[in-house]
């Protein structure tokens, strides 16, 4: 489920969600257990845009200083359209990424987890599996971003290094959208980050190709 890229994706990845959902009441869960309590949606939201702020503003500066710049080239953007990037941003990302990786991990695998033992347990778990889910779309992370194969290299063993970080930074982030589901009792504010830091990125990276 790593890569959308038609409609019938888009369709499984909102089924998948259903699915997700309706383990969660089967096993006894509620909307507050997966952050999606009515009650909570504003205070999410607030959080949400408040997070993308940032994100903007940082992604910004990293883009308009030389030392950093770097770091946003990605030869996956080479042959990318402005059509692409649009259904990257507002429909590929928000749907197949964030949608799906917020509802399973700080969601109902969180909102469970939290009920039959606590937050640290849920936090631990999530972040874990979080981490291990980007196996797959890290095989490749070392060639695509020069900033990348000028550390790792271009060798098996660079490329495994590269995998190895990306789970571990990967899991880390996931520590923080846990705290962020936590103490903002809404889904909404790592879905906002989330979607921030993939979607802006990419809009980084595609405007300085």
């Amino acid at each position: 489920m790593h890569r959308w890229s038609g409609l019938f994706d888009l369709v499984a990845a909102v089924m998948f969600c259903v699915l997700l959902l309706c383990v969660l009441r089967w096993a006894g869960g509620t909307w507050a257990d997966v952050g999606l309590a009515p009650g909570t949606l504003a205070r999410g939201a607030r959080w949400a845009l408040a997070l993308v702020g940032v994100v903007g503003v940082v992604y910004l500066a990293g883009a308009l200083l030389p030392a950093t710049r770097a770091l946003f080239e990605d030869r996956r953007y080479d042959g990318m359209s402005g059509s692409e990037l649009v259904l990257r941003v507002f429909v590929l990302v928000p749907v197949g990424t964030v949608l799906v990786e917020e509802i399973a991990f700080r969601g109902v695998l969180y909102g469970l987890v939290c009920r039959a033992r606590g937050a640290v347990w849920a936090t631990v778990v999530s972040s874990l599996l979080f981490g291990l889910w980007h196996v797959l779309p890290s095989l490749h992370l070392a060639t695509a971003k020069p900033a990348l194969t000028s550390v790792f290299g271009d060798s098996a063993l660079g490329a495994a290094l590269a995998i190895l970080s990306a789970v571990l930074f990967t899991a880390a982030a996931g520590v923080l959208f846990c705290e962020l589901r936590r103490r903002s009792g809404s889904l909404l504010a790592p879905m906002g980050l989330h979607w921030a830091v993939n979607a802006l990125g990419y809009l980084v990276g595609f405007l300085l190709r």
